[in-house]
């Protein structure tokens, strides 16, 4: 009899939300099924923005040659007023370097990853409901031949956009509001003066005016609507009036992929998770595109539930490990929804005072490259901090800053990408790259004393939580991080030994504590893994039957 653990995990929705969690449930050994009711993946270019954080996501699933293929680094963000440059915000950094990658493209890669992984989409299949079941979810699909069907899955993903059906069926509210005014979008030829690896801001009391260079050579073209403008009324010869009003002047459009109107809101669900059941990206939250931060914050809510899924199908933890993707994922969404709201007040503000106001904070800002300090690093996904329940630290610093004596690392934040030298792969490469997303890490700052607490602590996990957590250990004297063995354990290096960091397969520093708080860190691990440190199974049972969870990736 199959067990609720051993059955699939539906995921309804094929964009790029429900890409990534099939991508990621299936690299580590989870049977997903990944349906949506087009009949094949969209041509819309849609999201175009990946910052970072998303890029390193992507990399992870094997994409590095395609990101280097498809994408067009932005080399700055340049804001106008009335045409006079106000801030330029140049990327050199490259923890902070967005790059344009149209959304086609990136489905294209996760969808590689899919395949690569041993997944597939069952396109033009539609969820027509389903019902939770005690620990399984019966849910209703109908094919493309019209035919019906019930199956039974241990968990459901609503990764199906703003007008999810998987919300709709379990009665969540959705609230929030829309701006007043519509706006403009086109994918087009442009002739003029603008730079296309610049992301050019124009603003106006006649409206906004965005432009981009996309990897194909064309531009995407973004503009507030005037007032009662119709869909239907829209034309190129309509975008190029106003561009005209709002540009810089001498641009020239033509030979449009696309044009549409849309409005713009600013929505989240009221939960995104009831029983076994999950909503992300676009159907649990939607923001305006100001900022970029769509498509990235729908991957990165995909990412964070999938880690945590595929260790409660396998039993490694329990299914408490879940209720923190609501609270989590909760706090970066309706920080890109104030963000991105602000921002587009920002662009449409007309009077002169508010404008006067606008253009000299953005100079100043500008000027002392305030921007570079904690909203560009906030953009590229560098600076997510999860609040802690129960933790002794209750605040968190502006912008995930590391507090004192911690060695860089920031509890519930990402794990600094400090150049390292990694032995196992024999090559220089950043510190949270070199660290496992399939595992957890037991990072020792420094060789543990022979017979130390430290060292009880790493033999205890390799020994008794092997199949979910590695021992590394960085010496940050030599800038190096290798394996704990018990062998190399015995090293005495002062300052070196003083820190434990827990990190989480998606890179965030679960706990830091000093090395004499080691009892915190196994407390923390007989938590997480207390189905792994139960010794409950009987010969012939799942958990001696099953294969390590994580051999198949």
């Amino acid at each position: 009899m199959t067990t609720p653990q051993q059955r699939p995990v539906l995921v309804v929705g094929a964009g790029p939300s429900g890409l990534t969690a099939a991508v990621e449930l299936t690299r580590r050994g989870v049977p997903v099924l990944c349906v949506d009711r087009a009949e094949g993946p969209s041509t819309s270019t849609k999201a175009l923005g990946v910052w970072p954080r998303t890029l390193e996501l992507l990399r992870r699933m094997g994409a590095d040659e395609e990101i280097r293929r498809r994408v067009l680094p932005q080399r700055a963000m340049r804001y106008y007023s009335e045409g006079r440059v106000i801030a330029d915000l140049r990327f050199r950094d490259p923890d902070v370097q967005p790059v344009c990658l149209p959304q086609p493209d990136v489905e294209a890669m996760l969808r590689d990853a899919l395949a690569e992984a041993g997944g597939r989409i069952a396109w033009g299949t539609e969820l027509v409901g389903f019902q939770q079941d005690g620990p399984a979810v019966q849910a209703v699909l109908r094919g493309p031949d019209g035919t019906e069907r019930t199956e039974v899955f241990s968990w459901v993903v609503g990764a199906d956009g703003a007008r999810s059906r998987v919300r709709e069926h379990l009665d969540i509210g959705f609230e929030g509001a829309t701006h007043e005014l519509s706006f403009v979008v086109a994918d087009i030829e442009l002739d003029g003066p603008l730079e296309p690896d610049v992301t050019h801001y124009f603003c106006s009391p006649r409206g906004i005016l965005v432009t981009c260079g996309l990897p194909s050579g064309r531009f995407r073209v973004f503009t507030s609507a005037p007032p009662g403008l119709r869909r239907d009324d829209v034309d190129l010869a309509a975008v190029q009036k106003l561009v005209d009003e709002r540009g810089p002047g001498g641009i020239t459009l033509r030979d449009p992929d696309w044009i549409s109107v849309f409005a713009v809101h600013s929505r989240h669900a009221d939960r995104t998770r009831e029983g076994r059941v999950f909503l992300l990206g676009d159907a649990a939250h939607i923001h305006s595109p100001a900022g970029g931060q769509g498509l990235n914050i729908g991957m990165a809510d995909a990412h964070n539930l999938a880690w945590k899924l595929a260790l409660c199908w396998h039993g490694r933890s329990g299914t408490a490990l879940l209720e923190s993707f609501e609270r989590e994922r909760a706090q970066t969404a309706r920080a890109a929804i104030r963000q991105a709201d602000a921002q587009t007040r920002i662009w449409l503000l007309n009077k002169p005072h508010q404008v006067a106001l606008r253009d000299n904070v953005l100079r100043v800002a500008s000027a002392l490259r305030l921007f570079h300090l904690d909203y560009l690093p906030w953009l590229a996904g560098q600076r997510t901090v999860y609040a802690q329940p129960g933790s002794r630290r209750r605040l968190a610093l502006p912008a995930g800053r590391p507090w004192p004596g911690s060695g860089g690392f920031t509890e519930g934040g990402l794990v600094p990408q400090r150049r390292i030298w990694d032995t196992t792969s024999a090559r220089r490469t950043p510190l949270r790259s070199a660290l496992s997303d399939l595992r957890h890490t037991l990072l020792l700052v420094g060789d543990p004393a022979h017979g130390s607490p430290t060292a009880r602590l790493a033999a205890w996990a390799g020994d008794r939580c092997a199949e979910a957590v590695e021992v590394q250990v960085l010496r940050t004297r030599a800038g190096t991080l290798l394996p704990w063995t018990a062998e190399r354990s015995g090293a005495r290096s002062g300052p070196d030994t003083a820190r434990i960091v827990l990190v989480r397969p998606d890179g965030i520093a679960d706990l830091v504590c000093p090395a004499r708080e080691s009892w915190r860190v196994r407390r923390r691990l007989e938590e997480l893994f207390a189905p792994l440190l139960t010794p409950t199974a009987t010969p012939g049972s799942r958990a001696e039957t099953l294969p390590h969870p994580y051999e198949v990736a």
